[in-house]
C-alpha cells in the first residue's frame, strides 16, 4: 500500500524504523501516474519537529496538520504540485493540480509514513473514506482513529492550496458534508 524505497536497514536515532529515501506521491488528478520523491534529512528533521512536546490527541492532530503541510511543500518543490490550488479551482489539465483522490492518497501515504516512523502515539491510520451525497458528487479523505476514544477524524488537504495545513475534523461531520472552515 505504501510505496517506499529504504535508504538504510537500521533505525536512525529518534525514529523507530529505517528512514525512507523516497515516498510515492500523486502529481495529477486521480493519481494515475504517481512518482517517487526523495526525502532529505533536512525535510525529515522539519517534519519530525512537528511532533516535539505532544501531550494529547488534540496536540497530535495539530502536529499532523503541520507535518502534512511540510510534506506537501517538500513534494511540491520536486514534483511540481506546488501549483496545486484549493479544491478544484485549477483546471485538471494544469500541471500539479490535484483532486480529492490524489490529495487523499498523498495524505494517507504521509500519515502511514509518520505512523511507521513511530511519530503517531495518540492515533493510528485507517483506510481512506469517501462520501457520496449525490450521484456525481463524491469526495475522498485520509482518516485517522484516536486510540483512546476510538473517534475517527478526516484529514482533508483538498480544500486548501499546496503547503497549507489540512483540515482535521470528526469523520462523522465530514461524512455529513459539514464545512471544515
Amino acid at each position: 500500500m505504501l510505496s517506499l524505497l529504504l535508504l538504510c536497514s537500521a533505525p536512525v536515532a529518534g525514529y523507530s524504523a529505517p528512514l525512507p529515501a523516497r515516498i510515492e506521491v500523486c502529481t495529477e488528478y486521480n493519481c494515475d501516474h504517481p512518482i517517487n520523491v526523495p526525502i532529505t534529512a533536512e525535510a525529515w528533521h522539519a517534519i519530525g519537529q512537528s511532533f516535539n512536546g505532544i501531550d494529547s490527541a488534540a496536540t497530535e492532530r495539530e502536529a499532523i496538520r503541520q507535518a502534512i503541510a511540510r510534506f506537501e511543500v517538500m513534494a511540491g518543490q520536486q514534483a511540481g504540485t506546488w501549483r496545486d490550488r484549493p479544491g478544484n479551482e485549477g483546471d485538471p489539465a494544469d500541471a500539479g493540480q490535484l483532486d480529492c483522490v490524489a490529495e487523499s492518497r498523498n495524505s494517507d501515504r504521509y500519515l502511514r509514513l509518520l505512523e511507521a516512523q513511530g511519530l503517531l502515539r495518540w492515533h493510528r491510520v485507517v483506510e481512506r473514506r469517501s462520501r457520496h451525497p449525490w450521484l456525481f458528487d463524491f469526495h475522498w479523505t485520509a482518516v485517522i482513529r484516536e486510540r483512546g476514544s476510538g473517534r475517527h477524524f478526516a484529514v482533508d488537504s483538498w480544500y486548501l492550496a499546496n503547503g497549507e495545513p489540512p483540515y482535521v475534523q470528526p469523520l462523522e461531520a465530514w461524512l455529513r458534508g459539514v464545512s471544515p472552515e
